[in-house]
């Protein structure tokens, strides 16, 4: 008979029961001294998808470390294919854990928040689905140590912030240098989520509040969905967790010594996750609580604001659906794009800041003077938010980009962020814009893994170009067209050209011997009077020029058919009429 009871109840899909003590997490049985290892974690989601039929552990792609980055889905209905799921018009909520694994808090979080729905504990509303990535960086996680992060107040041990390439993968989104990163991608574009959540832990500044938010700019999320998240998603956000016991304040952003006089709005291009979300019309978060705070305490205060989020995404679901749909319809045919955002330093909100008064002293290890914050004097305040941003750097949508097949590793993104691509079915001469690039300046130091690129200058040439069967032709009229634009316009602060992707061009490859093309110049000169003209009043404007042979003759090769056609060629090149292949 008890055989036939436990039968049936696996057959109705419901719940065995548990032990207490064998669905606590590492963080409850140290009273919250300690974070879970990476093994603890997908050993404990493992078994709650064994126990429990609304959840399921899938693995994904590989990561830097060797390990799969696994994902977690909690659908109260037991689907967990993401393409129904939305036919079912659910919301999707996906949740980024450990991309700085010093930073755990979202990680005992997330365990205990998919235990206690799964209990009954709490309710899902049923218009929810959760996709919770348990750890990203699995290599830092790894990498564990009581001594990273010296500033923070606990755990006892954690991860580090670089991952198994050593990146910080807060800063991989676009040029996805890991492992980790394309496999995030592939995650993100197969759950489509109508939120991102990437949680946290600041440092900076001392203050009273336990939960700072950074949100995408407003400004630069633009249209109704940046509206709507400055006017209502984001308040009603701040009320929610209020309603909890927690004020919240913008992720403090200050560029003062001390963040009494206000800040900025954090600017998250899309190497950042907040921004690579809003590339594809996705509400993007980063919840920030604060380094010096216990960690039971930012462990709670991170599980409320989930808490909090799923509140709000379930009451407002249609308004959320119907307003990303509106933007995916918009940027089918937006003809225009900015490429960046400055700060409106002329007008700003107004927040009220929880502060404590800050002062110096003596150092105890140089004998100058240091900052330190007095908690014994708390205050509050209003101070200035400079949350307004003004587009700038427009640029207008081509009917295409033709990208030849050569330049790989970017395809190989694209292909990995779903963008629909077109293969040339023959060898064809189409008429195109092409950059030439006139002018950029270059960091002095590597910034994961790269030299960026910026201060672009461009000059634009329509061109009768061969391309080659294979060649890949992308049509912006797609979901994709803002992520398009902002990683193939060179000019991008986070385009792939300001990543090095395109650096080969930057070098010649051919030149010339002088002894030999001195005597192909003056001939040359001889059959183009106008470019002989060019070259005189070249040399009577420029003393040093006119001096210079070897600069003369380097003129007479850059303005000839001799110059190699693809140096400071841009080879992303840009369709403005219809063609056919």
């Amino acid at each position: 008979m008890r055989t036939l009871i436990i039968a049936a109840t696996l057959c109705l899909g419901l719940q065995l029961p548990a032990s207490a003590q064998e669905l606590s997490t590492r963080f409850e049985r140290s009273q919250g001294r300690e974070t879970a290892t990476y093994t603890e974690v997908i050993s404990y989601y493992q078994l709650l998808d064994k126990r429990f039929p609304q959840i399921k552990l899938q693995e994904m792609g590989l990561t830097d470390a060797g390990y799969p980055l696994h994902l977690a889905i909690y659908s109260p209905g037991g689907d967990f294919d993401f393409a129904s799921l939305r036919k079912k018009n659910k919301r999707i909520i996906l949740i980024n854990n450990g991309i700085h694994p010093g930073e755990p808090d979202g990680i005992d979080a997330s365990m205990q928040l998919l235990r206690n729905l799964a209990q009954g504990k709490q309710k899902l509303p049923d218009n929810i689905v959760l996709a919770v990535i348990p750890v990203y960086n699995i290599g830092g996680a790894l990498n564990r140590s009581p001594y990273y992060r010296p500033d923070q107040n606990g755990p006892d041990a954690f991860g580090s912030r670089g991952n198994g390439q050593n990146l910080d993968l807060n800063r991989d989104f676009i040029k996805a240098d890991s492992k980790n990163a394309r496999s995030f991608q592939q995650i993100f574009q197969l759950t489509d989520p109508d939120v991102l959540i990437d949680n946290h832990v600041s440092n900076g500044a001392d203050y009273q509040h336990v939960m700072t938010l950074l949100s995408t700019q407003y400004g630069k999320l633009g249209g109704v969905m940046g509206d709507y998240l400055k006017k209502e998603f984001e308040p009603g956000i701040y009320q929610l967790m209020k309603e909890r016991g927690y004020d919240l304040v913008p992720y403090v952003n200050h560029f003062g010594e001390t963040p009494d006089s206000g800040w900025t709005q954090y600017s998250d291009g899309p190497r950042y996750s907040s921004g690579y979300a809003a590339l594809f019309h996705s509400f993007g978060f980063v919840p920030e609580t604060h380094m010096l705070k216990p960690y039971p305490q930012r462990v709670k205060a991170t599980y409320a604001l989930m808490e909090s989020f799923i509140q709000f995404v379930s009451q407002h679901s249609e308004q959320i659906r119907q307003l990303r749909q509106q933007t995916k319809q918009t940027v089918l045919t937006q003809s225009s794009f900015p490429l960046e955002w400055k700060p409106d330093m002329s007008r700003h909100s107004t927040i009220t800041f929880k502060g404590y008064a800050a002062g110096h002293k003596p150092s105890d290890v140089s004998g100058l003077p240091r900052l330190y914050y007095d908690r014994n004097k708390p205050y509050e305040r209003q101070v200035p938010f400079y949350d307004f941003v003004t587009p700038g750097k427009f640029v207008q949508k081509p009917q295409a980009y033709i990208i030849p097949q050569g330049w790989w590793a970017v395809i190989d993104l694209l292909k990995n962020n779903q963008v629909i691509m077109q293969r040339l079915n023959k060898d064809t001469i189409i008429s195109v814009e092409v950059y030439q690039i006139k002018d950029y300046k270059t960091a002095q130091r590597p910034y994961e893994k790269h030299y960026l690129h910026s201060q672009v200058k461009t000059e634009t040439r329509k061109m009768e170009l061969a391309f080659r069967k294979g060649d890949y032709y992308i049509p912006l009229n797609q979901n994709a067209n803002r992520f398009l634009v902002e990683t193939l316009e060179p000019g991008g602060g986070d385009s792939f050209f300001a990543w090095n992707f395109f650096d080969a061009i930057l070098q010649p490859k051919e030149h010339y011997s002088s002894y030999v093309f001195e005597d192909t110049a003056a001939e040359y000169l001889r059959q183009h009077p106008e470019l002989k003209k060019e070259l005189e009043e070249r040399k009577a404007k420029d003393s040093a020029f006119a001096n210079n042979a070897e600069d003369q003759l380097e003129f007479v090769y850059e303005h000839s058919e001799y110059a190699e056609p693809g140096y400071m060629r841009y080879p992303v090149y840009r369709v403005m009429a219809q063609q056919e292949d």
